[in-house]
Protein backbone atom coordinates (compact mmCIF):
# COMPACT_ATOMS: atom_id res chain seq x y z
CA UNK A 1 0.00 0.00 0.00
CA UNK A 2 2.78 2.44 0.89
CA UNK A 3 4.26 2.01 -2.58
CA UNK A 4 1.20 3.81 -3.92
CA UNK A 5 1.79 6.96 -1.88
CA UNK A 6 1.80 9.98 -4.17
CA UNK A 7 3.09 13.52 -4.05
CA UNK A 8 6.72 12.66 -3.30
CA UNK A 9 9.48 13.94 -5.52
CA UNK A 10 11.69 11.49 -7.42
CA UNK A 11 14.28 10.29 -6.89
CA UNK A 12 13.81 9.39 -3.23
CA UNK A 13 16.90 8.25 -1.39
CA UNK A 14 16.71 4.45 -1.01
CA UNK A 15 16.74 4.39 2.78
CA UNK A 16 13.87 6.90 2.95
CA UNK A 17 11.89 4.88 0.42
CA UNK A 18 12.46 1.80 2.59
CA UNK A 19 11.22 3.70 5.63
CA UNK A 20 8.05 4.73 3.77
CA UNK A 21 7.41 1.06 2.98
CA UNK A 22 8.15 -0.07 6.52
CA UNK A 23 6.01 2.55 8.30
CA UNK A 24 2.47 2.62 6.83
CA UNK A 25 1.01 6.12 6.98
CA UNK A 26 -2.51 4.87 7.69
CA UNK A 27 -1.46 3.73 11.18
CA UNK A 28 -0.94 7.38 12.08
CA UNK A 29 -4.05 8.97 10.56
CA UNK A 30 -7.20 9.00 12.72
CA UNK A 31 -10.58 7.94 11.38
CA UNK A 32 -11.63 11.59 11.09
CA UNK A 33 -9.44 14.23 9.51
CA UNK A 34 -9.39 17.16 7.13
CA UNK A 35 -7.45 16.56 3.92
CA UNK A 36 -5.97 19.76 2.48
CA UNK A 37 -6.61 19.18 -1.21
CA UNK A 38 -6.22 21.55 -4.15
CA UNK A 39 -10.01 21.95 -4.10
CA UNK A 40 -9.93 23.04 -0.47
CA UNK A 41 -10.24 21.32 2.92
CA UNK A 42 -12.29 18.12 2.81
CA UNK A 43 -13.49 16.04 5.76
CA UNK A 44 -12.45 12.40 5.48
CA UNK A 45 -14.35 9.83 7.55
CA UNK A 46 -13.13 6.25 7.52
CA UNK A 47 -16.46 4.88 8.74
CA UNK A 48 -18.70 6.69 6.29
CA UNK A 49 -16.47 6.65 3.22
CA UNK A 50 -13.50 4.30 3.67
CA UNK A 51 -12.53 4.53 0.01
CA UNK A 52 -12.13 8.31 0.19
CA UNK A 53 -10.26 7.99 3.50
CA UNK A 54 -7.74 5.51 2.06
CA UNK A 55 -7.30 7.65 -1.05
CA UNK A 56 -6.51 10.68 1.10
CA UNK A 57 -4.11 8.78 3.36
CA UNK A 58 -2.10 7.55 0.39
CA UNK A 59 -2.46 10.74 -1.59
CA UNK A 60 -0.25 13.84 -1.63
CA UNK A 61 -2.19 15.95 0.87
CA UNK A 62 -1.50 16.97 4.43
CA UNK A 63 -4.24 15.77 6.77
CA UNK A 64 -5.26 18.06 9.63
CA UNK A 65 -5.97 16.16 12.83
CA UNK A 66 -6.72 18.98 15.27
CA UNK A 67 -8.48 22.36 15.08
CA UNK A 68 -7.99 25.23 17.54
CA UNK A 69 -5.92 23.08 19.94
CA UNK A 70 -8.85 20.68 20.22
CA UNK A 71 -11.48 23.30 21.03
CA UNK A 72 -13.20 22.83 17.65
CA UNK A 73 -14.57 19.49 16.51
CA UNK A 74 -12.67 18.23 13.48
CA UNK A 75 -16.01 17.62 11.76
CA UNK A 76 -16.51 21.38 11.62
CA UNK A 77 -13.61 21.48 9.09
CA UNK A 78 -13.17 25.23 9.57
CA UNK A 79 -10.80 26.48 12.25
CA UNK A 80 -7.14 27.12 12.99
CA UNK A 81 -5.02 24.10 12.12
CA UNK A 82 -3.02 23.07 15.19
CA UNK A 83 -1.86 19.53 14.38
CA UNK A 84 -1.60 17.44 11.25
CA UNK A 85 -0.03 14.54 9.42
CA UNK A 86 2.24 16.38 7.01
CA UNK A 87 2.14 16.02 3.23
CA UNK A 88 4.31 13.06 2.18
CA UNK A 89 6.25 15.10 -0.36
CA UNK A 90 7.26 17.66 2.25
CA UNK A 91 8.18 14.92 4.73
CA UNK A 92 10.46 13.32 2.16
CA UNK A 93 12.03 16.67 1.27
CA UNK A 94 12.88 17.48 4.89
CA UNK A 95 14.12 13.98 5.69
CA UNK A 96 16.35 14.14 2.62
CA UNK A 97 17.83 17.42 3.88
CA UNK A 98 18.25 15.90 7.35
CA UNK A 99 20.05 12.82 5.94
CA UNK A 100 19.87 10.63 9.09
CA UNK A 101 22.07 7.55 9.23
CA UNK A 102 21.95 4.37 11.34
CA UNK A 103 23.09 5.03 14.89
CA UNK A 104 22.38 8.76 14.82
CA UNK A 105 20.85 10.31 17.90
CA UNK A 106 17.80 12.35 16.87
CA UNK A 107 15.80 15.13 18.50
CA UNK A 108 12.42 15.68 16.88
CA UNK A 109 10.49 18.84 17.74
CA UNK A 110 6.78 18.24 17.16
CA UNK A 111 5.64 14.63 17.44
CA UNK A 112 2.26 15.34 15.85
CA UNK A 113 0.65 12.07 14.81
CA UNK A 114 3.90 10.14 15.37
CA UNK A 115 4.45 9.23 11.72
CA UNK A 116 7.76 11.04 11.30
CA UNK A 117 9.00 9.75 14.68
CA UNK A 118 8.38 6.25 13.36
CA UNK A 119 10.15 7.03 10.08
CA UNK A 120 13.14 8.43 11.97
CA UNK A 121 13.22 5.36 14.21
CA UNK A 122 13.42 3.16 11.14
CA UNK A 123 16.11 5.31 9.53
CA UNK A 124 18.44 5.25 12.54
CA UNK A 125 17.74 1.59 13.26
CA UNK A 126 16.93 2.02 16.96
CA UNK A 127 13.85 3.85 18.24
CA UNK A 128 15.60 4.38 21.60
CA UNK A 129 17.91 6.86 19.84
CA UNK A 130 14.96 9.07 18.84
CA UNK A 131 13.56 11.66 21.25
CA UNK A 132 10.34 13.27 20.03
CA UNK A 133 8.76 16.25 21.81
CA UNK A 134 5.13 17.38 21.63
CA UNK A 135 3.75 20.45 23.40
CA UNK A 136 0.10 19.32 23.32
CA UNK A 137 -0.60 16.51 25.84
CA UNK A 138 -3.64 15.21 23.94
CA UNK A 139 -1.74 15.09 20.66
CA UNK A 140 1.21 13.43 22.37
CA UNK A 141 -1.02 10.80 23.99
CA UNK A 142 -2.61 9.88 20.67
CA UNK A 143 0.80 9.70 18.99
CA UNK A 144 2.03 7.39 21.73
CA UNK A 145 -0.88 5.03 21.14
CA UNK A 146 -0.30 5.00 17.38
CA UNK A 147 3.42 4.37 17.79
CA UNK A 148 2.79 1.55 20.27
CA UNK A 149 0.27 -0.02 17.87
CA UNK A 150 2.92 0.15 15.15
CA UNK A 151 5.45 -1.50 17.45
CA UNK A 152 7.75 1.55 17.50
CA UNK A 153 8.91 2.98 20.83
CA UNK A 154 10.90 6.23 20.62
CA UNK A 155 11.42 8.36 23.71
CA UNK A 156 8.33 10.61 23.87
CA UNK A 157 8.34 13.87 25.83
CA UNK A 158 5.46 16.28 26.46
CA UNK A 159 6.94 19.76 26.57
CA UNK A 160 7.94 22.84 24.58
CA UNK A 161 10.40 21.70 21.92
CA UNK A 162 12.05 25.14 21.94
CA UNK A 163 13.81 23.99 25.11
CA UNK A 164 15.04 20.80 23.50
CA UNK A 165 15.78 17.82 25.73
CA UNK A 166 19.27 18.01 27.29
CA UNK A 167 18.97 14.54 28.83
CA UNK A 168 19.21 13.04 25.34
CA UNK A 169 22.14 15.17 24.12
CA UNK A 170 24.36 15.23 22.19
CA UNK A 171 22.25 14.95 19.07
CA UNK A 172 23.43 14.24 15.54
CA UNK A 173 20.24 15.52 13.94
CA UNK A 174 17.37 17.83 14.91
CA UNK A 175 14.16 17.36 12.91
CA UNK A 176 11.55 20.11 13.37
CA UNK A 177 7.93 19.73 12.24
CA UNK A 178 6.72 23.25 13.04
CA UNK A 179 7.83 26.61 11.67
CA UNK A 180 10.00 28.98 13.67
CA UNK A 181 10.71 32.67 13.27
CA UNK A 182 13.79 32.58 15.48
CA UNK A 183 15.93 29.47 15.93
CA UNK A 184 16.25 28.43 19.59
CA UNK A 185 19.96 28.30 20.43
CA UNK A 186 19.22 25.42 22.80
CA UNK A 187 18.99 23.12 19.76
CA UNK A 188 22.55 24.02 18.78
CA UNK A 189 23.82 23.69 22.35
CA UNK A 190 22.47 20.15 22.51
CA UNK A 191 24.14 19.05 19.26
CA UNK A 192 27.62 17.79 18.52
CA UNK A 193 29.80 19.53 15.90
CA UNK A 194 28.75 18.46 12.43
CA UNK A 195 25.15 17.87 13.48
CA UNK A 196 22.41 18.92 11.07
CA UNK A 197 19.28 20.87 12.04
CA UNK A 198 16.41 21.04 9.56
CA UNK A 199 13.43 23.24 10.32
CA UNK A 200 10.65 25.05 8.49
CA UNK A 201 11.40 28.76 8.74
CA UNK A 202 8.81 31.53 8.67
CA UNK A 203 10.28 35.00 8.14
CA UNK A 204 6.88 36.53 8.79
CA UNK A 205 6.37 37.83 5.25
CA UNK A 206 4.16 35.43 3.27
CA UNK A 207 6.35 32.57 1.97
CA UNK A 208 7.86 30.03 4.38
CA UNK A 209 11.03 28.07 3.68
CA UNK A 210 13.10 25.12 4.78
CA UNK A 211 16.29 25.97 6.67
CA UNK A 212 19.22 23.54 6.93
CA UNK A 213 21.89 24.39 9.52
CA UNK A 214 25.17 22.63 10.31
CA UNK A 215 26.62 22.98 13.81
CA UNK A 216 30.24 24.18 13.87
CA UNK A 217 32.93 23.40 16.50
CA UNK A 218 32.79 26.99 17.83
CA UNK A 219 29.17 26.51 18.95
CA UNK A 220 27.57 28.40 16.07
CA UNK A 221 25.49 26.98 13.24
CA UNK A 222 25.39 28.09 9.63
CA UNK A 223 23.22 27.15 6.68
CA UNK A 224 20.96 28.10 3.81
CA UNK A 225 17.34 27.97 2.68
CA UNK A 226 17.21 25.04 0.21
CA UNK A 227 13.49 25.18 -0.57
CA UNK A 228 9.97 25.88 0.61
CA UNK A 229 8.12 24.32 3.53
CA UNK A 230 4.82 25.62 4.90
CA UNK A 231 4.15 24.39 8.45
CA UNK A 232 2.15 25.52 11.46
CA UNK A 233 4.05 27.91 13.71
CA UNK A 234 5.66 26.67 16.88
CA UNK A 235 3.09 27.53 19.54
CA UNK A 236 5.54 29.47 21.70
CA UNK A 237 6.40 31.63 18.65
CA UNK A 238 2.90 32.18 17.31
CA UNK A 239 2.28 35.69 16.01
CA UNK A 240 0.83 38.18 18.45
CA UNK A 241 -2.32 39.90 17.13
CA UNK A 242 -2.44 43.67 17.23
CA UNK A 243 -4.19 45.45 20.06
CA UNK A 244 -7.73 46.75 19.44
CA UNK A 245 -7.93 50.09 17.67
CA UNK A 246 -8.21 52.85 20.29
CA UNK A 247 -8.90 55.58 17.71
CA UNK A 248 -5.48 57.20 18.02
CA UNK A 249 -4.17 55.91 14.70
CA UNK A 250 -3.21 57.87 11.64
CA UNK A 251 -4.45 57.39 8.08
CA UNK A 252 -2.52 58.39 4.96
CA UNK A 253 -2.24 57.49 1.30
CA UNK A 254 0.74 55.65 -0.14
CA UNK A 255 2.33 55.62 -3.57
CA UNK A 256 3.34 51.98 -3.13
CA UNK A 257 0.70 49.45 -4.11
CA UNK A 258 0.23 47.15 -1.07
CA UNK A 259 0.30 44.18 -3.43
CA UNK A 260 3.99 44.95 -4.03
CA UNK A 261 4.66 43.92 -0.44
CA UNK A 262 1.96 41.26 -0.20
CA UNK A 263 3.23 39.28 -3.18
CA UNK A 264 6.94 40.07 -2.86
CA UNK A 265 9.27 37.17 -3.77
CA UNK A 266 10.88 34.99 -1.13
CA UNK A 267 14.17 36.88 -1.10
CA UNK A 268 12.37 40.15 -0.46
CA UNK A 269 10.48 38.57 2.43
CA UNK A 270 13.73 37.52 4.09
CA UNK A 271 15.19 41.03 3.73
CA UNK A 272 12.03 42.75 4.98
CA UNK A 273 11.96 40.44 7.99
CA UNK A 274 15.65 40.95 8.78
CA UNK A 275 15.55 44.73 8.47
CA UNK A 276 12.26 45.37 10.29
CA UNK A 277 11.51 42.40 12.56
CA UNK A 278 7.83 42.83 11.64
CA UNK A 279 5.26 40.14 10.84
CA UNK A 280 2.81 40.36 7.95
CA UNK A 281 -0.55 38.72 7.52
CA UNK A 282 -3.54 39.01 5.19
CA UNK A 283 -7.19 38.98 6.10
CA UNK A 284 -10.18 37.79 4.07
CA UNK A 285 -10.56 41.22 2.51
CA UNK A 286 -6.97 41.11 1.23
CA UNK A 287 -5.80 43.85 3.55
CA UNK A 288 -2.15 43.47 4.50
CA UNK A 289 -1.42 43.88 8.21
CA UNK A 290 1.98 44.63 9.71
CA UNK A 291 2.50 43.93 13.42
CA UNK A 292 5.41 44.58 15.75
CA UNK A 293 5.64 41.25 17.64
CA UNK A 294 7.38 42.98 20.54
CA UNK A 295 4.60 45.53 20.98
CA UNK A 296 1.09 44.64 19.72
CA UNK A 297 0.17 48.31 20.17
CA UNK A 298 2.21 48.99 17.05
CA UNK A 299 0.41 47.75 13.98
CA UNK A 300 -0.73 48.94 10.59
CA UNK A 301 -2.93 47.95 7.69
CA UNK A 302 -2.45 48.78 4.01
CA UNK A 303 -5.43 48.63 1.67
CA UNK A 304 -5.44 48.42 -2.11
CA UNK A 305 -8.16 50.54 -3.71
CA UNK A 306 -8.95 49.46 -7.30
CA UNK A 307 -10.52 52.83 -8.11
CA UNK A 308 -8.36 55.14 -6.03
CA UNK A 309 -5.12 55.68 -4.15
CA UNK A 310 -4.06 52.92 -1.76
CA UNK A 311 -3.99 53.98 1.86
CA UNK A 312 -2.51 52.96 5.20
CA UNK A 313 -3.76 53.08 8.77
CA UNK A 314 -1.15 52.85 11.54
CA UNK A 315 -1.26 52.68 15.31
CA UNK A 316 1.71 53.36 17.58
CA UNK A 317 4.96 55.28 17.25
CA UNK A 318 6.65 53.16 14.56
CA UNK A 319 6.29 53.99 10.88
CA UNK A 320 5.73 50.37 9.93
CA UNK A 321 4.70 50.85 6.32
CA UNK A 322 7.68 53.09 5.61
CA UNK A 323 10.02 50.54 7.21
CA UNK A 324 8.58 47.65 5.21
CA UNK A 325 8.64 49.47 1.87
CA UNK A 326 12.17 50.80 2.47
CA UNK A 327 13.29 47.23 3.20
CA UNK A 328 11.63 46.00 0.02
CA UNK A 329 13.47 48.57 -2.08
CA UNK A 330 16.72 47.68 -0.30
CA UNK A 331 16.19 44.17 -1.67
CA UNK A 332 15.55 45.64 -5.13
CA UNK A 333 18.73 47.73 -4.92
CA UNK A 334 20.74 44.57 -4.21
CA UNK A 335 19.63 43.09 -7.53
CA UNK A 336 16.50 41.25 -6.35
CA UNK A 337 18.44 38.19 -5.13
CA UNK A 338 16.56 34.91 -4.94
CA UNK A 339 16.14 32.54 -2.02
CA UNK A 340 19.15 30.41 -3.03
CA UNK A 341 21.56 33.29 -2.34
CA UNK A 342 20.61 33.78 1.29
CA UNK A 343 21.84 32.04 4.40
CA UNK A 344 21.73 32.31 8.17
CA UNK A 345 24.18 32.05 11.04
CA UNK A 346 22.99 31.31 14.58
CA UNK A 347 25.18 31.99 17.64
CA UNK A 348 24.52 32.41 21.37
CA UNK A 349 23.92 36.11 20.60
CA UNK A 350 21.15 35.45 18.08
CA UNK A 351 20.60 34.82 14.37
CA UNK A 352 21.94 36.79 11.43
CA UNK A 353 20.72 36.78 7.82
CA UNK A 354 23.37 37.10 5.09
CA UNK A 355 23.60 37.30 1.32
CA UNK A 356 26.02 35.00 -0.56
CA UNK A 357 28.49 34.69 2.34
CA UNK A 358 28.28 34.91 6.15
CA UNK A 359 30.37 38.09 6.11
CA UNK A 360 27.77 39.95 4.02
CA UNK A 361 25.20 40.44 6.78
CA UNK A 362 21.78 42.02 6.36
CA UNK A 363 20.07 43.81 9.21
CA UNK A 364 20.74 43.58 12.94
CA UNK A 365 21.46 40.31 14.70
CA UNK A 366 18.18 39.07 16.19
CA UNK A 367 18.08 37.36 19.52
CA UNK A 368 17.38 33.64 19.37
CA UNK A 369 14.09 32.49 20.86
CA UNK A 370 14.10 31.87 24.57
CA UNK A 371 12.92 28.48 25.67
Amino acid sequence: MIAAISGTRAPIRGTIANALHAVPRHLFVPSLGVALTHAGPELIDRRRDPEAWWAAVYGPSAIVTQLDKGATDIRDVEGRYTSSNSAPGTVVDLLTLLDPDPGHRILEVGTGTGWTAALLSHLVGDAARVTSMEIDPAVGEQAGKALAAAGVHPHLIVGDGAAGWPEGARYDRVHVTCAVHTVPYTWIEQCRPGAVIVTPYSPGFDTDHSLRLVVLPDGSAVGRFPGYASYMMMRSQAATPGDPDDGSGRRFTTAVDPRTITYAPAGAGLVMSALTGLRMRLDDEKRVFLVDPGDPGRWGAAIHEPDGEPWVYELGDRHLWEEATNAYFEWVSRGEPGLDRFGMTVTPDGQQLWLDAPEATIGPRRRSAAA
